[in-house]
């Protein structure tokens, strides 16, 4: 009895790496990222139930420039995220479906969510 090789099933090896293959892991992972922010956000509301003193050391805590930095991450990710989904929901009605416009939305996604969440940071945390 011969034993057949089976065909090896294509991998990251092997396909050529595109924008919108990058778009689509990008919006698995913020989607996962989005949990842990929303877990800060139930701490910081906790703290502030809970009074005054525990209030001030999350906003110690979140004020500390890693603290920005992790606030500022779940911010982009919020915004790359929402963009994401609008995409796929543009793609539900079969529009942008051609190859030079998908990568056109792909990279639209990742630009405006990065010039939004600079304009979110510039507006709401850096000029208050």
């Amino acid at each position: 009895m011969t034993v057949r090789s089976r065909p090896l099933s294509p991998h990251l090896q092997i396909y050529r790496w595109t924008i919108t293959m990058a778009m689509s892991i990008a919006h698995r992972a913020t989607g996962i990222a989005n949990y842990a922010g929303t877990v800060l956000l139930v701490i910081w509301l906790a703290a502030a139930a809970w009074g005054q003193g525990p209030l001030n050391v999350v906003n110690e805590i979140y004020g500390s420039w890693f603290g920005q930095l992790v606030l500022f991450g779940f911010t982009w990710s919020l915004i790359h995220h929402m963009l994401g989904g609008l995409r796929h929901f543009v793609w539900d009605f079969i529009l942008g479906m051609e190859p030079g416009q998908r990568e056109a939305l792909a990279w639209a996604n990742l630009v405006a969510s990065i010039v939004l969440t600079l304009l979110v940071w510039t507006v709401f945390v850096w000029m208050a």
